[in-house]
């Protein structure tokens, strides 16, 4: 029986951003070629997530003030940094509500594991904030919502997007049910991100920040994760294990110097596949960040649902 869920929807295609924007629709045309061979996928849609689920994690002033600005016509959120179509703020929502009903599915048992292609991506979006392409945070909505409706305690947040993904770590900053791991090229966009920042109060110790230079490549990025990542992991013990997979750390993407390959990222998955058969038993699910090398990009996710299929 398929144990891997692919959440794929052509309902994503419908966010269309200003002419030469590398978060295109392109995107998912290519994963969904790239995806096309493999078998024992149950491909997922999407669901429009509620007001109240969005809450879980944005402000609700926010929420109702971006759709609002979507839906009058505006076309760039946050001084030109998000741009946005007339239906970005309902894609918006699916990609929300999608990555909440995979991690259902996955928590559930009705799948083992899961790879969400969603588009706008979230990992830049703030409580009360979009920025750097993202409107929602759909990963930080998920880990909030598995805890809501699933009893899950711990939560490990892992994001190898080469950019740093500022608005995860100020949600969970402080939270202490949420750990947050970060590879990412440094200095760089969003400017946040430095090995310092560490998380305060409850939360004092579980954001773990591996700034890198321009670049690296696997000897750094998996070194980070051999060192810093799998002991956190094991001391922490998450029932769930989220992945922020931003594959702009891919050699040759036009928005970042790191110099991952494709078996790279497969390598990276299957160390977090087998740390989370243990305490997460296996529960692990994939989400889309960057990526904007579209002749590299599906390659890429390729190699690393391959990876989850097993």
């Amino acid at each position: 029986m398929a144990r891997t869920a692919l959440l794929l929807d052509d309902f994503f295609m419908r966010h269309r951003t200003e002419y030469g924007h590398p978060e295109c629709p392109e995107r998912l045309a290519a994963i969904r070629k790239a995806l096309d061979p493999l078998e024992d996928l149950v491909v997922l849609r999407s669901r429009k997530a509620d007001l109240e689920e969005i809450a879980l994690c944005h402000d609700p002033r926010y929420v109702e003030s971006v759709l609002k600005l979507i839906e009058s016509g505006e076309t760039e959120l946050a001084g030109g940094d998000v741009s946005v179509c007339e239906e970005s703020g309902k894609v918006a929502l699916h990609a929300a509500g999608g990555v909440i009903e995979t991690v259902d599915a996955v928590l559930i048992g009705h799948m083992q594991n899961a790879f969400c292609a969603v588009r706008p991506p979230g990992h830049h979006a703030r409580p009360a904030a979009a920025m750097g392409f993202c409107i929602f945070n759909n990963i930080a909505i998920a880990a909030r919502h598995a805890q809501r409706q699933h009893g899950v305690e711990r939560v490990a947040i892992v994001d190898w997007d080469v950019h740093h993904g500022n608005g995860t770590e100020e949600i969970f900053y402080s939270d202490g049910s949420v750990l947050y791991f970060s590879t990412h090229q440094w200095p760089w966009y969003p400017g946040t991100g430095n090995a310092s920042e560490t998380g305060e109060g409850k939360g004092a110790g579980l954001t773990i920040n591996c700034p890198l230079p321009a670049g690296s490549g696997r000897a750094e990025i998996l070194g980070a994760f051999c060192d810093r990542l799998l002991p956190a992991l094991e001391k922490y013990r998450p029932q769930l294990l989220l992945i922020s997979a931003g594959f702009d750390s891919r050699v040759g993407d036009p928005l970042g110097q790191f110099r991952l390959t494709d078996q790279d990222f497969a390598d990276l998955t299957r160390m977090l596949l087998d740390f989370a058969a243990g305490p997460c038993g296996g529960r692990v699910v994939s989400v889309l960040e960057g990526g904007y090398n579209l002749a590299g990009l599906g390659e890429a996710v390729k190699f690393h649902v391959s990876q989850l299929v097993g």
